[in-house]
């Protein structure tokens, strides 16, 4: 009899035969990194003695049967994660009261997170990222008491954080990033003693970040970015060590200069000085306000006397409309981001070609998160790429991400890097597209150090990241180890 099968990596292709479902002494299947389509045959969901299913990294589609939890009564781990399969969770889920791990990340789920997965005593590790679900929270996820991994990242979940979380004491990776979550961060997050990592970013978080979470030890990393926080940062515990972009975009925090934060207020007098300082901040600005506005009025009477006229476009590129781009559209643009679609190479990942179901062609930048500090290098280059506003800056158009897997999707450069044409021994630069590209790079660290509220110092020009488009207009790029 057959009890294992492994036909993992090996590129097969077309649908799973419906035979698969024959085999019924086996207990373990993994049909993983292959390019199977169609949906799940329903014969797996009865072979009574599987342990393990792995199905991760296909392009299965379709909806899971709602009698998922009644014919696999012993089935500890499941993976299915990096698919296209949609619908919603089956309740019947909970009836599998050995499962121990549930990867369901990067597919098309939509409607509510079921209450009934609370059902799940022993779960240990439960992905829900990238997906659809929307709703709340239900308190009920406190009853995950054995969990070590919850990650819901890249959903439209919405409501509160249940205070019930704080229960989860094993629990050493949170993440709820990229959600439309309100309220406030519970104080009871300090109860999570063996708490690692927690990722709180991208979402409508208001109130302060509890001062009960310097109790967690073995947090090293923490990311409330991108929210509506307010208050004096903690200043004991692990964010003695947490760096600025921790706390990114969320302009009422307070606290240490080395957060990138003002100091915060202390008693009464250093209130009235820092009313006093305003004061003083509103008068200077009404006065530079009224110089800047007669200069502009004189340059636009010049600029019109000389027959010229400003178009905005020229100066600044306008703000672009994140899409929602998934892994699995994104394996599809770079045809499993084949080599012969590579770009070049760079310090954290690799740059691939990519044309999008609508047409697009974009540069695919996929950063190697087992690298030391990919994670810091994504996010800093997220935040710059999505605040800075200048024509010779690379445009993003989105981003995928999740816990093994980051991508930024950017505009793409049909003429690729300065780099490559300097050195090229087919195309040459004349006299006058050397001039133009110089400009355009001194046009952009001009603006990046001193027309953003932040000075930013990109710490890597070079050639290489001087990127070309069509018209030869250069674009500065790759600002993983820039500075604010």
């Amino acid at each position: 009899m057959l009890y294992l099968l492994d036909l993992g990596s090996n590129k097969l292709r077309g649908v799973i035969p419906d035979e698969v479902g024959n085999l019924q002494e086996l207990d373990f299947l993994s049909l993983s990194y292959n390019n199977f389509n169609g949906s799940i045959p329903i014969g797996i969901f009865n072979i009574s003695t599987l342990v393990t299913i792995s199905l991760t990294e296909n392009h299965i589609s379709g909806n899971l049967p709602s009698t998922i939890g009644h014919g696999l009564p012993n089935v500890e781990e499941i993976y299915l994660s990096g698919n296209n399969i949609a619908g919603v969770l089956p309740n019947s889920i909970s009836n599998m009261s050995y499962l121990s791990i549930l990867g369901l990340g990067r597919n098309e789920f939509t409607a509510n997170i079921p209450t009934s997965l609370s059902n799940l005593k022993d779960i240990l590790k439960l992905n829900l990222s990238s997906n659809f679900f929307n709703g709340s929270l239900p308190p009920e996820v406190g009853n995950f008491k054995a969990a070590i991994l919850l990650d819901l990242s890249w959903n439209q979940i919405s409501g509160s954080i249940p205070s019930t979380l704080g229960d989860l004491q094993k629990l050493t990776q949170l993440f709820l990033a990229h959600n439309r979550i309100e309220g406030y961060i519970p104080e009871t997050f300090g109860n999570l003693v063996n708490l690692e990592e927690l990722d709180l970013s991208y979402n409508n978080l208001s109130g302060v970040i509890p001062k009960s979470l310097e109790a967690l030890e073995y947090l090293h990393f923490f990311n409330v970015s991108f929210n509506r926080l307010h208050g004096e940062i903690p200043n004991g515990g692990p964010f003695v060590n947490l760096s600025y972009q921790s706390f990114m975009s969320n302009e009422g925090l307070c606290g240490s200069p080395q957060k990138h934060v003002p100091t915060c207020p202390s008693n009464s007098k250093n209130r009235s000085k820092l009313k006093k300082r305003r004061m003083i901040w509103i008068v200077a600005a009404s006065s530079v306000i009224s110089v800047i506005g007669l200069a502009s009025a004189i340059v636009f009477v010049l600029i019109r006397r000389r027959g010229k006229t400003i178009n905005a476009e020229d100066e600044w590129s306008p703000e672009v409309v994140p899409q929602r781009i998934s892994y699995y559209e994104l394996q599809r643009a770079t045809q499993g981001f084949d080599e012969n679609n590579l770009l070049g190479t760079e310090s954290f990942g690799s740059v691939y070609k990519g044309t999008l179901a609508d047409g697009m062609i974009v540069a695919v930048k996929v950063f190697n998160v087992h690298m030391e500090g990919t994670f810091q290098t994504f996010d800093r280059e997220c935040e710059i790429l999505r605040n800075l506003l200048h024509r010779n800056l690379t445009k993003i158009i989105s981003s995928c991400c999740n816990l093994d897997f980051k991508a930024l999707i950017l505009e793409y450069m049909p003429n690729e890097s300065l780099d490559k044409l300097l050195y090229s021994r087919d195309y040459g630069l004349n006299i006058l597209q050397r001039l133009n590209i110089m400009i355009d790079v001194a046009s952009t660290l001009e603006y990046l150090h001193h027309g953003y509220s932040v000075p930013v110092i990109h710490c890597g020009l070079k050639p290489s990241n001087v990127l070309l488009d069509n018209d030869m207009m250069g674009h500065l790029a790759d600002f993983g180890i820039s500075k604010l």
